[in-house]
């Protein structure tokens, strides 16, 4: 250790007789010096006002003004004055001499210098405005308090449900203004068909009469039925109004283009998150050690907040580091046995899915079968039971299936964003596949099997004798889904979680050790956010008040969750990157859009609507009243809507869309060069930095040898 220190001591002490005159200096000068580094080429043609290195010590003593002066200006041209100098990462010399060019130059060009002047402004306001938006968003501090405590992952939930919260009340606004005041401003509606009311495609009486009991109340509340049928809340209330119809239709295509609009910014702007951690720019040590702290934060609480993150990103790099050093290190017969594993895996999760797709179709169709028994026609209470069965099936199987897969996982290898990703995929699948076959059970009710000919559906084109409104059928169905999911979440928190931290609490011995300390589960609530939501995008057509319900449903969750994250769960022992959840949970919410299309535009395009309730009554399908009202329009319009759908206009969408996409491929590719020569460039630096300590050395010992 000492002979280091002397050997330090020997090598740099002397390098400060390069601060003295430079008749005093002996061995090389410090151009040639400079002139031998491996980036002395790139450094001369870095652009105007870098002069060469033998010019800028001929006169290091005597021009260093004048060569800071010519720093600033060639800056100034290269930037194009688009910072101000406080912004700009240069000695306070350099700023000076910026700042008294711009000076000048105002003199000189008045009129450009206030258009300068007022686009800085313009620049600067739009920043203090998009600060002002950032401060006006609902739990600021409720999630950077959960961030640090719990890890950026569980941060990351809250986040989305924040997020989805703001996607309901959007879609509530578009449906009350275009379904529910169009139909009171038209005039008071219609009330609900009498028992008397009959027509070719039978009769529809949603409303019973007489005195009402208790449980018939809370059964018909639970299940949409009895008053509830025949009220807004419900397709088959809205009259049969040409202008009404219009706007029911196009408030699905607005919330889903908005929903769509939305998900894609977010997911776009957690795209380059998450593009910038896997690439390994931002996932190196130094960074996390030397970069992360936040010299601005104020307060004990937030400068432990922010230890907290720190801490739980360190350890998600190190449980991956040490995953990949594992697999890394295999053989060629341990890798084989691996994925043979994995393969094996894979067949078991399909097998499960399969049982349990299967399982929700045979629930569904036994459910009719039960409803038509007297005994359950008779019982309120095993009434409600029998029409709960598909929803109490489908979030049974959510339930348990998840925790197979979250066993499953680990065993095969992954890293633990691998392995959550994975639990998502799977568990996606399942609720998605769920979901769909929980509404082809329903649409083989509707159509009798797809059969047109079949005797209940030759009349009309669907089976009215036993569901004379299945539009509301459907919307009840949705609706159930959503309360019953709501239901669960209470039931899990109220009866499992807070009994389980009681007794942990209690009863330090073996049985608080048994019952553990419960840990927040950020897959298997944003499944639960994922599948809400994708439950209300299919009911909405149906059920137009349905995200005004999960609106109130997802606040009502935030603060249970919130109370049940603090009260009863610890920090997770394994945590995720959260810039793969800000990535990969958008994305399957765009699944979950995408898969609610399929329902509501086969129902829209192919199903006839029913011919006693709604505002489309009477068509042959709802989507034909859109071309019944363009025909209402006049010529000029009528024209130019249908040139939209013609050739004409779609080839030349088609080409200026490619030509787009070709120019944003070339540009992205520009910048992937550019991103790689900057890479180059930081290489060299490095290079430089060995070559000029190496160069010292040697110099260091020239002049003790002299």
């Amino acid at each position: 250790m000492e002979g280091n220190q002397t050997w330090e001591s020997e090598a740099w002490a002397p390098s400060r007789d390069w601060l003295g005159p430079r008749e005093t200096r002996t061995g090389p000068s410090l151009a040639s010096v400079l002139n031998e580094l491996p980036s002395a080429a790139t450094l001369r043609y870095r652009g105007p006002g870098v002069l060469p290195w033998g010019t800028l010590e001929e006169d290091e003593d005597d021009d260093e003004g004048r060569s800071i002066q010519a720093f600033a200006e060639a800056a100034q041209m290269e930037l194009h004055e688009s910072h101000p100098s406080r912004e700009l990462p240069w000695p306070m010399q350099a700023r000076r001499a910026y700042r008294k060019s711009q000076a000048r130059e105002q003199v000189t060009y008045g009129s450009g210098s206030r258009a300068a002047h007022w686009i800085r402004l313009l620049s600067r306001t739009k920043e203090k405005m998009k600060e002002g938006l950032q401060t006006l968003k609902p739990w600021a501090w409720t999630l950077k308090k959960i961030g640090g405590q719990f890890g950026a992952g569980t941060e990351s939930y809250f986040s989305l449900l924040r997020f989805l919260l703001f996607l309901n009340l959007t879609s509530s606004v578009i449906q009350v203004c275009m379904k529910l005041l169009p139909t009171w401003l038209g005039g008071p509606p219609p009330g609900p068909p009498g028992s008397d009311t009959s027509s070719l495609c039978g009769s529809y009486s949603p409303q019973t009469h007489g005195l009402v009991s208790f449980p018939t109340q809370l059964f018909n509340l639970l299940s949409g039925e009895g008053y509830l049928e025949w009220s807004p809340l419900f397709y088959g209330f809205y009259p049969p109004r040409s202008y009404l119809a219009v706007t029911y239709l196009c408030s699905v295509f607005a919330t889903g283009l908005i929903c769509l609009l939305l998900i894609l910014h977010r997911s776009v702007s957690g795209l380059k998150q998450t593009l910038l951690a896997e690439s390994g720019v931002l996932t190196s040590y130094s960074h996390r050690v030397f970069s992360a702290w936040d010299f601005g934060l104020c307060g004990e609480e937030h400068v432990r907040l922010r230890q907290r993150i720190i801490l739980y990103e360190l350890q998600v790099e190190l449980e991956e580091a040490v995953v990949r050093r594992r697999a890394a290190g295999q053989t060629l017969g341990q890798r084989a046995k691996v994925w043979l594993v994995r393969g094996l895996f894979q067949l078991l999760v399909l097998a499960l899915l399969g049982a349990a797709v299967y399982g929700v179709y045979w629930v569904t169709g036994y459910t009719v079968t039960l409803q038509e028994t007297a005994v359950v026609q008779q019982t309120p209470l095993l009434k409600l039971a029998v029409n709960y069965l598909p929803s109490i099936f489908i979030s049974g199987v959510n339930l348990v299936l998840p925790h197979v897969f979250k066993f499953i996982a680990p065993l095969e290898g992954y890293t633990r964003s691998r392995q959550v990703v994975l639990i998502l995929l799977r568990t996606v699948a399942l609720r998605l596949t769920s979901l769909l076959f929980l509404l082809i059970s329903l649409w083989g009710q509707i159509t009798c099997g797809g059969d047109a000919t079949a005797d209940g559906c030759k009349t009309c084109g669907y089976n009215y004798k036993e569901l004379p409104c299945w539009e509301t059928r459907l919307g009840q169905e949705m609706y159930k889904l959503v309360l019953f999911d709501l239901l669960m979440c209470l039931a899990v928190t109220l009866l499992y979680q807070f009994p389980r931290k009681i007794l942990c609490g209690l009863c330090p011995g073996a049985l608080g050790r048994l019952a553990g300390t419960q840990e927040f589960q950020v897959p298997d609530e944003v499944l639960g956010l994922m599948y809400s939501q994708t439950v209300v995008w299919v009911g909405s057509f149906f059920c137009p008040l349905l995200p005004l319900i999960n609106t109130a449903k997802f606040l009502l969750l935030f603060y249970l969750k919130k109370i049940t994250i603090f009260s009863t769960c610890s920090p997770a022992s394994r945590t995720f990157r959260a810039s793969m959840a800000n990535f990969f949970f958008p994305i399957m919410l765009l699944l979950g859009l995408a898969f609610s299309a399929l329902p509501v535009l086969y129902s829209i395009f192919l199903i006839p609507p029913s011919k006693l309730c709604g505002p489309f009554r009477e068509k042959s399908s709802i989507w034909a009243q859109i071309p019944e009202s363009i025909e209402s329009l006049p010529q000029t319009a009528q024209n130019i809507l249908y040139f939209l759908g013609t050739q004409a206009f779609a080839v030349p969408l088609l080409l200026i869309s490619s030509i787009l996409m070709a120019y944003t491929v070339a540009l992205a590719n520009s910048y992937g060069r550019l991103i790689s020569e900057l890479k180059r460039q930081i290489e060299t630096e490095a290079r430089n930095k060995v070559f000029l300590a190496q160069r010292a050395v040697v110099l260091n010992s020239q002049n003790g040898a002299f």
